[in-house]
């Protein structure tokens, strides 16, 4: 297989396609627009899963699980709800095969095993959730419910790419049930404080925080805070979105409680979630021409071991050597692969590990053992250094922790500077189309205005930051009063 990308500068598209596959991340399916993901890309994932799901346990949230498949009535009971994804919705409608009397050996529907009540494939899971919550409310004693689930959602795209927009993808959805306006609004900010947390600390990516426009909301929700980032062709990606959702789901679900004054009310609720498309984000914000560059927080091995020897004896001793350098660097929490393949030349090996993005790659050879040193390699700059084997495991505990950080900086560092403000419509366009990045200017509060900016340049509002100060202006398409900045991108 060749491992040679598109250079990301030709076009910029191809490569990230190139490189999922090329990774052994994930490849298209014989089911139209959805993706395998594989081993390696599903380790990845486990990695962001293990640490948000340790994040949302802190916070007080337990996992549990709800049905894939949602009755008609339901999904439309909240009508906002049920508008906006309605498109998307892939429906059962029957629920047996028979043979075709018409062609020898192939299957069709059963028109006789048609289900009484249509299911909806989730494509999320608010209606269900809601329906089952109403059994489980009747005082503020029951209050608050504070779950999540990691499950799998289908949205019927037409236009799919791998990680970023498939028909099926994994993902966490949080839905949680308050007693008051103040407590849901808490948890709706607190959880996109955590989704940014997560991002920075451990995905070494920048985001900005900040809430959505009315069109841009989640459909049902009375605010949506979200988390932006800029990917390196200066397009925008939405990597996570929290949901006040008020009382609309509890109010659709008559889900109503009774309060420590004896008084009936309506449960005021959230909703919250990222998924795969995170992976997505990660190849496109670090990695380079040669492959993936891995967050040393977030690679399922940090560390690689590739011996270079000529006969069994040196394999031996190289392997004996290696095992207590594994040893070592597991008593500090770091994980470390030993690539004893037989099958591959060294340099096939290298190939491999630069693809796929391991952090650090350790080389050791007879001349090594000899002088009790190794060849220590960064992926991310692709410097190599030789390491006194005494001294290797804390090189490699500091090294780590820099490389994490030197990530995190340098994608900072490239996102700042394609944050361009501009008072005028025809800059507005050209930082667009040459710079590109996010676009801080005055907007009028209105959908038409944000609908015709859309139309004419392909740049939405990603959001209105959370810091943004007050500030008079005029807005930079209708020239009326503004009194904020948000930030316009071209996005994923």
């Amino acid at each position: 297989m060749s491992k040679n990308l598109t250079s990301r500068a030709q076009d910029y598209s191809k490569w990230y396609n190139e490189l999922v596959v090329k990774a052994d991340l994930a490849e298209n399916s014989a089911v139209r627009g959805c993706m395998v993901i594989k081993p390696y890309g599903y380790a990845i994932w486990e990695k962001m899963q293990a640490e948000l799901d340790r994040m949302f346990k802190e916070t007080g949230h337990q996992n549990a699980y709800f049905p894939l498949f949602v009755p008609k009535s339901l999904f439309e009971a909240e009508e906002k709800n049920a508008e906006g994804f309605a498109k998307e919705c892939a429906v059962v409608t029957h629920y047996r095969l028979e043979n075709d009397p018409d062609n020898e050996g192939k299957l069709r529907v059963d028109p006789n095993a048609k289900l009484e009540e249509e299911l909806v494939v989730r494509p999320t899971s608010e209606a269900i959730i809601w329906n089952t919550y109403k059994g489980w409310i009747q005082s503020y004693r029951d209050l608050p419910i504070l779950i999540n689930q990691w499950a799998n959602v289908v949205r019927w795209e037409m236009r799919t790419r791998l990680f970023l927009r498939t028909a099926e993808f994994l993902w966490q959805e949080g839905h949680t049930a308050h007693a008051t306006k103040k407590e849901a609004l808490t948890e709706a900010e607190l959880m996109n404080d955590i989704y940014a947390e997560f991002a920075e600390n451990f995905m070494a990516i920048p985001v900005i925080k900040g809430v959505k426009t009315e069109s841009e909301r989640f459909a049902g929700a009375v605010e949506t805070y979200c988390i932006e980032a800029l990917m390196q062709d200066g397009k925008a990606l939405q990597a996570g979105t929290s949901h006040f959702l008020g009382q609309n789901f509890a109010k659709a679900f008559d889900v109503k409680f009774t309060n420590n004054e004896g008084k009936l009310d309506y449960v005021w609720a959230t909703s919250w979630g990222v998924s795969t498309r995170l992976m997505g984000a990660l190849i496109m914000t670090h990695s380079d021409d040669k492959g993936l560059v891995l967050p040393p927080n977030l690679a399922p091995s940090q560390v690689v071991i590739v011996p270079i020897y000529k006969n069994d004896d040196q394999l031996v001793q190289i392997t004996e050597k290696a095992q207590a350098i594994i040893s070592e660097l597991k008593a500090l929490g770091v994980s470390c692969k030993f690539d004893s393949r037989t099958t591959h030349r060294p340099g096939a090996k290298f190939a491999q590990h630069e693809l796929q993005g391991v952090p650090l790659r350790i080389v050791i050879g007879p001349k090594d053992l000899e002088n009790n040193t190794v060849e220590l390699a960064r992926r991310d700059t692709l410097t190599k250094e030789i390491v006194e084997i005494s001294v290797l495991a804390g090189t490699i505990e500091a090294l780590l922790k820099t490389i994490q950080k030197e990530l995190y900086a340098k994608a900072q560092d490239f996102r700042d500077s394609h944050i361009t403000e501009v008072d005028d419509f025809e800059t507005f366009k050209k930082v667009l189309d040459t710079k590109t990045g996010f676009v801080s200017a005055h907007w009028d509060g209105t959908a038409a205005t944000e609908l015709k900016i859309k139309e004419l340049t392909k740049a939405t509002i990603r959001c209105i930051p959370m810091d943004a100060k007050s500030e008079d202006g005029q807005c930079v398409y209708s020239g009326n009063p503004s009194t904020k900045r948000v930030l316009f991108a071209k996005a994923y």
